[in-house]
């Protein structure tokens, strides 16, 4: 892509793309996040106790990632990446992608369908539907946003791009084992968020805008927290706690068929190119 000198420097330096201008940024981010979380939690952390109680979802789990996805909007604005990062994808998907869609969906759906709504009171439901929808929308601008375009951007083949947004979005997850998570489970979520990183770059490929993967990331997790606390006593229950192997495999199968390359050239001017 030829570079545009009325830019900024501060501009021309993120329009170069690279994987490790992905990774700092990652890096940056996972740093203000943890420094929000500590402001949060020195601020009102006498509100957010127990943590699990709607207002400590709010405060303690929703508002943190707020704060890191309102940092990613200043910064997208800074670059003038804005209108990039939220309009039309600059690639086709193809049918078979909307597999990844299917499957997370459903899963999501199964999960709400099964818990015991009594146990978990409204406040409960409603808080991490409001938390979901915070995670879901930074954590996707970070790496189906921000990773995808930067990797585009150095011209790297679609599989590499799929993989590596979905490998920063994993190890993201990883630092959840300094926070007192077992081990075996930070690593099972981290396998499981690799997996599931690979259905929303697809998801973001098929439906052509990031709304459509953080809504469904916004979905996800409030649904995995709340059947995990508050789970119901229907029959299908244990196929709903079943979801994330599901979505695992789904990931990984698909992996395979992702074909394709989105060069700078093609993100500048809008033209298409041929994937699978």
């Amino acid at each position: 892509m030829p570079e545009n000198h009325d830019s900024s420097p501060w501009k021309r330096f993120w329009d170069r793309g690279g994987v490790w201008k992905a990774l700092l940024l990652a890096v940056v981010y996972y740093g203000l996040y943890q420094l929000a979380a500590v402001g949060v939690f020195y601020s009102v952390g006498d509100l957010a106790s127990p943590p699990d109680s709607p207002l400590g979802v709010v405060l303690g789990t929703a508002l943190p990632i707020l704060i890191g996805g309102l940092l990613l909007v200043l910064f997208a604005w800074s670059i003038g990446w804005l209108r990039e990062l939220f309009g039309p994808q600059p690639i086709r998907g193809r049918g078979w992608m909307w597999i990844a869609v299917a499957v997370v969906l459903l899963t999501n759906l199964l999960r709400f369908a099964t818990l015991d709504y009594a146990a978990a009171g409204a406040p409960t439901v409603l808080a991490w539907l409001f938390a979901g929808l915070c995670i879901g929308f930074a954590e996707e601008l970070l790496t189906r946003g921000f990773v995808v375009n930067l990797m585009r951007r150095a011209g790297h083949s679609e599989i590499i791009v799929a993989v590596t947004s979905a490998a920063i979005f994993a190890g993201l997850h990883i630092g959840n084992a300094f926070g007192g998570q077992p081990i075996l489970a930070t690593a099972f979520q981290v396998f499981y968020t690799f997996a599931f990183g690979i259905c929303m770059y697809l998801a973001l490929r098929v439906t052509g805008n990031i709304i459509w993967p953080i809504l469904l990331h916004a979905t996800t997790d409030p649904s995995i927290f709340l059947l995990t606390a508050h789970p119901g006593a229907s029959s299908i229950t244990p196929i709903a706690e079943f979801g994330n192997v599901i979505v695992i495999i789904t990931g990984l199968a698909l992996l395979g068929f992702i074909r394709g390359r989105v060069t700078p050239k093609f993100i500048d001017t809008g033209d298409t190119v041929p994937a699978r």
